[in-house]
């Protein structure tokens, strides 16, 4: 089940952006990640619309944040994943929005797979600022 975020979802969704990020995000150190979560939790989260995914029990497996058009995030716990949680919270995204832009880092080659089944496609490279690590500008629909 897709529902709307809620304050008593934060530790939840704290939890899994930050192993989900070390994971997949793992030519990153984690203490990066880890620097992070402040503005997570005071920043990013208020900012976004953020809808999560629970499964028949209630427990949180994923979520996606949203600001405007820009897909902030979409993170499924590491022990979750492959189970067609992310394409459902694509999904959902893509009923709200006609368009959807986000940035991915180049190295996360499974996420550029992820987005390209998804129909993303890649329309600009550039270099994050805050990482040094390059990334790629994608967009759905092209």
């Amino acid at each position: 089940m897709i529902r709307p975020y809620k304050p008593q979802d934060e530790e939840s969704v704290l939890h899994i952006w930050l192993e989900a990020s070390t994971i997949g995000h793992a030519f990153i150190p984690r203490s990066y990640w880890e620097s992070k979560i402040d503005d997570m939790r005071e920043i990013y989260l208020p900012q976004s619309e953020t809808y999560i995914y629970t499964d028949t029990t209630g427990k949180i497996s994923g979520f996606i944040s949203l600001v405007g058009d820009y897909l902030a995030a979409i993170f499924v716990a590491p022990s979750c994943q492959r189970r067609g949680i992310g394409q459902a919270l694509m999904a959902h995204a893509k009923k709200l929005k006609n368009e959807l832009v986000l940035n991915v880092y180049t190295e996360n080659t499974q996420a550029i797979l992820f987005y390209k089944q998804q129909g993303f496609k890649i329309v600009d490279e550039q270099t994050d600022e805050a990482t040094g690590h390059k990334e790629f500008k994608m967009v759905f629909p092209q």
